[in-house]
């Protein structure tokens, strides 16, 4: 079992910057491919980020490219999300997760969500115009 607690969100202003974290326990951190998705209301959780279990090779939508960054610190097991240059169209509540069947280092795998074990239960970004 895997436990997942994201931190982080909040009320931010248009152009303003937030960092979300998502605290790992349970089965070794390191051996997770992780992912950050977002759900605004009414609409379907999308991918947002993924990184490989090194950190080595991450992967954007094209709607955050540029403007977010994904890291882990696989010794804290903390993943985190700093987004910046935040707009209104970003709130939504944003949730970490964990993927311990993803095997290729591919776009495809890491942005579906069926292939991610175990969620966190979600954190509000609201972001105000």
């Amino acid at each position: 079992q895997v436990q997942l607690v994201e931190s982080g969100g909040g009320l931010v202003q248009a152009g303003g910057s937030l960092r979300l974290s998502c605290a790992s326990s349970g089965r070794t951190f390191s051996s997770a491919a992780m992912g950050w998705f977002r759900q605004a209301p009414g609409k379907e959780r999308e991918f947002v980020a993924g990184i490989t279990r090194s950190g080595g090779r991450k992967y954007y939508a094209d709607s955050v490219k540029d403007r977010f960054a994904i890291s882990r610190d696989n010794a804290r097991n903390i993943l985190y999300l700093q987004m910046n240059s935040l707009k209104s169209e970003d709130t939504a509540v944003y949730y970490c997760a964990a993927g311990f069947r993803i095997i290729r280092e591919q776009y495809s795998d890491y942005a579906s969500k069926s292939d991610y074990d175990y969620w966190g239960q979600g954190t509000q970004v609201t972001v105000s115009t």
